[in-house]
């Protein structure tokens, strides 16, 4: 059965919209799964930011490790689990960075304490004193206390392009529902049911 992306993004969409009205605490919650250089998986929540039919985007310090591994290796998973409405979303796909232009345009929207606290994190590095930190975000709120906080150049978002949708649902007794979409072409996309 052949289906639009568009129909498929408006399904995301509308069960985004569900789990959020639903009082989901955070909706756009997704865990990110990345592969390092010898193959070990690693995974950790980011938080969606945009999505349409080019794919799903996330932000982050460029020298944190899901960055580098995603630079080495640009395959990687997202997964939403929304329990309020029992459904289960995982992308599969291909990240690539975003253009300097939509960056800047996302970090120009963030609240000046979390633009300062991108400048002042040194993200997934040791910290060898645990006022470092603290030093380091008065340091740079001091430098932009009277102007615009720049976005930094290791600073930037990845959009996942995706191979593979799947749309779980729970059901009574593990008859679970799973929905598997794939791209046939750029806008049509294959759909396949799975067992539960």
């Amino acid at each position: 059965m052949s289906v639009p992306i568009s129909e498929i993004i408006t399904r995301f969409n509308n069960d985004l919209e569900t789990t959020r009205q639903k009082g989901h605490p955070e909706p756009t919650a997704m865990t990110l799964s990345t592969v390092n250089a010898q193959g070990f998986p690693s995974s950790r929540v980011v938080l969606l930011k945009a999505f349409d039919e080019k794919g799903f985007v996330f932000y982050t310090n460029l020298t944190s490790r899901k960055a580098q591994e995603i630079q080495a290796n640009p395959q990687v998973c997202l997964n939403f689990m929304w329990h309020n409405i029992s459904k289960q979303i995982r992308i599969e796909g291909h990240a690539t960075q975003v253009s300097d232009e939509e960056a800047d345009a996302y970090f120009a929207t963030r609240p000046k304490q979390s633009q300062i606290g991108a400048w002042a994190s040194k993200q997934s590095s040791e910290i060898e004193n645990k006022m470092d930190f603290e030093k380091r975000i008065a340091k740079y709120g001091l430098k932009f206390a009277t102007s615009k906080v720049p976005r930094p150049d290791f600073w930037s978002g990845f959009r996942i392009t995706p191979s593979k949708i799947e749309f779980w649902q729970k059901r009574d007794f593990r008859l679970h529902e799973r929905q598997v979409f794939t791209p046939e072409n750029s806008q049509e996309w294959n759909e396949v049911r799975l067992y539960p």
